[in-house]
């Protein structure tokens, strides 16, 4: 149900841009949040925006570089990455649930996530 696109290898300091969008067109209707996952690492939620865009919330390993935003008319979800370091790859997630939260374990729905590669 939902798709990620845009990952790829980018260098330290670098910019990517991530896209999530619902084949059903449903997405307004929920919260998403983006996750990542790092090899061996628990998966952990960076990102979080409202149905209606109005509220975002960041973890603060990426707070003031990375952006959530949406758009709601095209049933797609962005995630802005800035500065990005090698400690942010990972495999990016984008989830749909009902709460407003980063925890994993309040999302539903899930894509099957993109890599994100940061590397010189």
């Amino acid at each position: 149900r939902l798709v990620e696109a845009g990952g790829g290898l980018v260098p330290p300091g670098g910019s990517l841009s991530l896209s999530c969008s619902d084949s059903t067109r449903r997405l307004g209707n929920y919260f998403v949040g983006w996750f990542r996952q790092a090899p061996g690492k628990e998966r952990e939620g960076i990102a979080v925006i409202s149905s209606s865009g109005n509220s975002t919330n960041y973890a603060v390993s990426v707070n003031r570089r990375f952006t959530i935003s949406r758009n709601n008319a095209e049933a797609k979800v962005f995630l802005q990455m800035t500065l990005l370091e090698p400690e942010d790859t990972g495999t990016y997630y984008c989830a749909a649930g009902r709460r407003f939260d980063l925890s994993p374990r309040a999302y539903q729905f899930w894509g099957q996530g993109t890599q994100v590669t940061v590397s010189s």
